[in-house]
């Protein structure tokens, strides 16, 4: 069984949930097998997840980025194509889902840039304004526990760099 890569205490990004914390690794016994388990709490709510300790990594638990893929999402987010213009909302939807769903962060920034553009050509869906909100929270919330910046000054940024293109 491989040894668990992350500690008590350590944060890490698990998909669609963002940043978590270990709060502890426990042994349980499930189908007759016993198996280590991360404990995560999602960073700014009581939600608990389990994930297996032997595929956290296959489940997409990964570390914090640095501040090399930062500038790489930066990168991203001044991109200036879209390439959806003549999608129904809902396959633009779903796509964007899919991009969330991966735990990239390069994903969830592409959507993000996405979305952020296409608000200023046209009215966003219900559905569409909340993933724009969900993935500018999970960019926002991993940048400023990674560089230790308040949630504030990253969205301030990531705000500067639509405002001024």
């Amino acid at each position: 069984m491989a040894e668990a890569q992350f500690k008590v205490g350590d944060k890490a990004v698990y998909p669609v949930q963002g940043v978590v914390e270990v709060i502890r690794v426990e042994e349980k016994e499930i189908a007759g097998q016993r198996q280590k388990f991360y404990v995560l709490r999602v960073m700014n709510t009581d939600h608990k997840i389990l994930v297996p300790v032997h595929n956290a990594s296959e489940r997409g638990l990964r570390e914090v980025i640095g501040e090399e893929e930062i500038r790489e999402i930066f990168d991203i987010l001044r991109e200036r194509t879209i390439t959806f213009d003549k999608q129904t909302w809902n396959r633009r939807y779903r796509g964007f889902r899919e991009k969330i769903d991966t735990g990239s962060i390069y994903d969830v920034a592409e959507v993000l840039r996405d979305l952020y553009r296409l608000k200023t050509d046209k009215q966003l869906s219900f559905g569409e304004k909340r993933m724009l909100d969900t993935a500018r929270s999970l960019i926002v919330r991993e940048i400023a526990i990674s560089r230790g910046q308040t949630e504030e000054q990253v969205k301030n940024e990531i705000e500067a760099i639509f405002t001024a293109s």
